[in-house]
């Protein structure tokens, strides 16, 4: 029997994976993937109430009851907040938790948004999917796992209202029809209870499920579904060019249904690596 396909979702901080790609996510692990959800950070400057380690660690909290809902595993790489920065020490740490999670398929923030924290993850992601299958690349962490055996698939989610730092749209690739999970996505999201205070007190947001199921009303109606979320796949060179993740969860992109194939040859990254991801 192949192993399952292994998935990373990887964004800066708690609750941006809920807002952006949640219900793919839950669609993937139906189609019985292995997922792993993950943060640059553990959100310490989200909130004007707690200190950055009391918040960190209910955020921490939140984000791990969020991927219980699909039985996912979370971890952060305990980076802080606006100090994520696209450096030779942090790609070799985002690379090490790459080649300890062993993913075929990743998912990252874009590489336009409104906030630093998310251009530096998309960055750092990107080039740690080039540098991970590299054996002489090393990553300088304690108990190194080993390098993968090929580039995984890389997807960059939505920015924040599908607009980049000018206000200007940012062109979608293609589409994922989330309507049957959506009460899920919801759920995941309201996991992260603290940041409604937050963005209530910084943003002047109160309204923070509703603006989640706004955005994917509007993806939907692209595609003449109820809910859909949109995504870009990097196609560089060197990284892998079909479609993977329309493929497993059987949707065409543009709101159909397909039929999987069933051809393809045994995936995998080897041996997965161990250790506290924490300490990446």
């Amino acid at each position: 029997m192949n192993p399952p396909i292994r998935v990373l979702a990887l964004h800066a901080h708690p609750d941006d994976l809920e807002f952006q790609c949640a219900g793919t996510l839950a669609l993937l692990r139906e189609a019985g993937c292995h997922i792993t959800l993950a943060t640059m950070t553990p959100g310490d400057c989200g909130s004007a109430e707690h200190d950055a380690e009391a918040i960190a660690e209910f955020r921490r909290n939140e984000a791990r009851a969020s991927a219980n809902l699909i039985d996912a595993d979370y971890l952060c790489l305990e980076f802080r907040d606006l100090a994520i920065f696209n450096d030779d020490e942090s790609r070799r740490k985002v690379t090490e938790a790459l080649r300890r999670v062993r993913p075929d398929l990743v998912l990252t923030a874009p590489p336009v948004d409104y906030l630093c924290d998310h251009e530096m993850t998309s960055l750092l992601v990107r080039d740690a999917c080039f540098a991970a299958p590299i054996p002489n690349y090393v990553t300088r962490q304690w108990e190194p796992a080993p390098p993968l055996t090929r580039i995984p698939h890389l997807y960059f989610v939505d920015p924040i209202e599908g607009i980049g730092r000018d206000g200007l749209p940012v062109a979608v690739g293609f589409h994922v029809d989330i309507s049957r999970v959506f009460v899920l996505k919801r759920q995941m999201l309201a996991c992260h209870g603290s940041q409604r205070h937050w963005l209530r007190k910084h943003h002047g947001i109160d309204e923070y499920l509703e603006s989640q199921a706004r955005w994917g009303e509007r993806r939907g109606r692209e595609i003449g579904v109820t809910q859909a979320e949109a995504f870009r796949q990097y196609l560089g060179p060197a990284y892998p060019r079909d479609n993977l993740l329309l493929e497993l969860i059987g949707q065409d992109g543009s709101g159909g249904a397909v039929v999987p194939t069933n051809s393809r040859e045994p995936r995998g990254q080897g041996t997965r690596g161990t250790a506290d991801q924490g300490e990446a």
